[in-house]
């Protein structure tokens, strides 16, 4: 593909006047970083950092029906939503292997949005435009009707609250509520992906830009800094929080990849994936699939996704997300390791770094949580 053919954020002239790095990133051009991605990274963890997320694959689902089709296509229980609630969420093929994790928000009472990651829009749009039928539904792709701003990290808050006159202290993590921020209409969402408080704003592209230059004086004297999908990537990893493509792919199904806890067999009505999914529940129970862990680095060689993990001469699992980790000053991973070796201390346990078994410690996820 080349650079003509990337899509374009409303926020893209600005990307380039602060100078960033830009990248291709699922056919949209992205900005990688700004400046350093390790500052951009702590700032996020102890004052604000402002993203441009409008690469994100907003899909409206409305009717009567809208309830019933969602419970249908998705394996959640999306009815039991309340409205200016969320919900993570996944849809899977009918054997099971995940195509995407979702969150849903129910805006009204026959409302929903899905936000779908970019990679795979165009694939949850084809899926529930099939699956609705039958339904008295309306699927509805929704991606150049938004673009989303998210505001992430301790001083969010305050930024927001100085720019709008929502109840943010009455919104809950994954709610949503319609608001005006900086004079902007926007949906304020309580939602991330970086391990800290902050929210993501789905504004319409044509107000992109002045919200972001808003947010941008709002938040100069709280340190608040401009953050690329560099940092936004380090940010999730250290929270133990999956990347599609990583942690979760076709192939593997919730229960194998620990998220078994989104499936929801008591709803009513058939969905998709049910039997398979029941078998995947009732295996992993049986015989625990590889289990995903975080592993610690005891040098300092960065692991990668796909190197193998080694333990007594043998491969015992797979590494699925690797980088060095800003908060911990060592390198981290994220991997599939075989139950066995899954237990926090595990002894012996290695990542094979181009032919070099490298130490590491296993340990329980999330690397980081913060302090509420």
């Amino acid at each position: 593909m080349s650079s003509t053919e990337l899509r374009l954020t409303a926020l893209d002239a600005v990307h380039r006047s602060l100078g960033a790095t830009m990248t291709d990133f699922a056919g949209w051009d992205m900005p990688l970083r700004y400046g350093s991605e390790r500052d951009e990274h702590l700032a996020v963890r102890t004052r604000a950092g402002l993203f441009d997320l409008s690469h994100m694959g907003e899909i409206t689902v409305s009717g009567a029906g809208a309830a019933a089709l969602l419970n249908h296509a998705l394996v959640g229980n999306i009815a039991s939503v309340g409205v200016g609630r969320a919900r993570y969420t996944m849809i899977c093929q009918a054997d099971g292997g995940i195509l995407d994790d979702l969150i849903v928000y129910r805006l009204a009472e026959t409302e929903y949005m899905v936000v779908a990651n970019a990679s795979n829009a165009q694939v949850v749009l084809d899926a529930l435009t099939e699956r609705a039928a039958g339904f008295d539904a309306e699927v509805r792709d929704d991606r150049d009707a938004y673009a989303l701003i998210a505001v992430q990290g301790p001083e969010s808050p305050g930024i927001l609250k100085s720019l709008t006159d929502a109840d943010l202290d009455g919104l809950k993590y994954y709610a949503g509520l319609p608001g005006t921020v900086a004079g902007v209409p926007a949906l304020i969402a309580r939602t991330g992906y970086t391990g800290e408080d902050g929210f993501e704003l789905f504004v319409k592209p044509e107000h992109a830009v002045a919200l972001w230059q808003a947010l941008t004086e709002a938040g100069e004297g709280a340190g608040l800094v401009p953050c690329g999908l560099s940092c936004r990537d380090t940010l999730r990893l250290e929270a133990g929080m999956p990347l599609y493509g990583h942690e979760l792919t076709t192939s593997l199904t919730p229960f194998d990849a620990g998220l078994g806890r989104v499936v929801k067999f008591e709803k009513e009505g058939d969905f998709v994936g049910r039997e398979a999914l029941a078998a995947a529940a009732e295996r992993a129970s049986a015989e625990p699939p590889r289990v995903l862990v975080g592993l610690i680095a005891e040098g300092r060689r960065v692991p990668r996704a796909g190197y193998p993990v080694v333990a007594g001469g043998q491969v015992i699992g797979e590494v699925t997300s690797g980088a060095p980790s800003p908060t911990l000053g060592k390198p981290i991973a994220m991997a599939y390791v075989d139950a066995a070796h899954a237990a926090p201390g595990s002894a012996g346990v290695g990542v094979d770094i181009r032919g070099s078994h490298e130490p590491y410690e296993v340990v329980a996820l999330p690397f980081y949580k913060r302090q509420k």
